[in-house]
């Protein structure tokens, strides 16, 4: 799949919103800035794959994360259909985080 620019340009900032409302239930951080979103493809269909993360491989919302990020990009309006691929290369790490994850959770 290679992303469309043209339909990104409209389509991302808007799945990016949709996935900063997943929170992990283990922490006050949406997944967005705890960097467990590795990457966002969006073809000329409006198909989106998102590649995605957790904190650990035995992290127990392993199943439920995934689901719910899914739920959340199907719900934007334009996308047609979602994808969402958990890897595990390169591993997390808290280096992902964003600086505002980071303050929210006190390490900085």
């Amino acid at each position: 799949m290679t992303t469309d620019p043209v339909v990104a340009l409209t389509l991302r900032p808007r799945i990016i919103d949709a996935i900063c409302s997943v929170y992990d239930p283990e922490l006050p951080v949406n997944i967005w800035e705890l960097g467990l979103i590795y990457d966002i493809d969006i073809d000329s269909e409006r198909r989106v794959q998102v590649q995605m993360t957790l904190t650990s491989p035995g992290c127990p919302s392993a199943q439920a994360l995934p689901l719910e990020v899914e739920r959340r990009v199907r719900e934007v309006e334009g996308v047609a259909d979602v994808f969402v691929e958990v890897v595990w290369e390169p591993p997390w790490s808290p280096e992902r985080m964003s600086d505002a994850a980071k303050l929210q959770l006190g390490m900085l």
